[in-house]
């Protein structure tokens, strides 16, 4: 059985799943959905096509599934999916997809999601991902696996941040970020690997001194072009995983260039 504060207003198209806890104030639309466990802590809105999956709290004041910030968004159905686990503070902004990509927006689980965080319409965010304070995204962002987004900071539309990637505070990121990389600024610039939050995660040292050399070859040597050095590890480093993830990343397409270090 759930817990549901009697001033809830809930539509009763709305699914709610057993063990949910409902708090006062908080308003359900009627094509929501909640998992087992979900707890809405209180003055809590959740519209739109959502789906929050088991064991994710939200605390009061949050806006999770309302329309997109985007004028050229016209009413088209579209989804909001957050996965299980995730915590999401007070007065957090989540949008739906629209029409101009995949009419979705999704969060993984095991997130955090800070005071004043917004994940804007289309984003796409792996798992264990942490948004600090104010932290926000624009639309298209796509964010992988444990990736740290430092308070104050603000990622343009249809930026791509890699798995492990820190972002220090208060920076603009413009472009896309190599995973394991580190940015910071104002007009953030790749700063270096995250070896910080590589220990942390525990990768081995032998592994991260490889990453090290790789990267110091790809970004502060000035031989040939990027895509060239990237040529280059790629048949050096065939059996090293980290390094490939940076190449696989740094070679797909994209809108947006990759972040690069300040200039000499």
């Amino acid at each position: 059985m759930s817990n549901i504060h009697p001033t809830a207003i809930i539509d009763p198209a709305a699914q709610i799943a057993e063990g949910c806890v409902i708090g006062p104030y908080c308003v359900i639309g009627p094509k929501v959905r909640l998992d087992a466990g979900v707890e809405l802590k209180s003055h809590v809105v959740v519209d739109g096509l959502t789906h929050i999956g088991e064991g994710t709290v939200i605390f009061p004041f949050a806006s999770i599934g309302t329309p997109p910030q985007d004028l050229k968004f016209s009413g088209e159905e579209s989804r909001l999916i957050i996965g299980k686990h995730n915590r999401i503070r007070e007065h957090v902004t989540m949008n739906p997809g629209t029409k101009g990509d995949h009419l979705e927006t999704r969060v993984g689980d095991n997130g955090l999601f800070m005071v004043g965080a917004h994940v804007a319409h289309d984003c796409q965010l792996g798992n264990n991902v942490i948004l600090a304070n104010n932290a926000t995204l624009a639309g298209h962002v796509h964010v992988g696996d444990h990736a740290i987004i430092g308070g104050l900071s603000a990622v343009h539309q249809f930026v791509r941040i890699g798995a492990h990637v820190m972002i220090g505070g208060m920076s603009g990121v413009e472009n896309d970020v190599i995973p394991y990389g580190l940015v910071m600024g104002e007009r953030a610039r790749l700063a270096g690997l995250n070896l910080i939050g590589l220990e942390r995660r525990g990768f081995a040292r032998e592994d991260v001194q490889t990453l090290m050399k790789a990267f110091k070859y790809l970004f502060n040597d000035s031989d040939g072009t990027l895509a060239q050095r990237l040529d280059h590890i790629r048949d050096e480093y065939t059996d090293h995983q980290l390094v490939q993830d940076v190449i696989t990343f740094a070679s797909q397409e994209k809108t947006r260039p990759l972040c690069q270090p300040k200039a000499r």
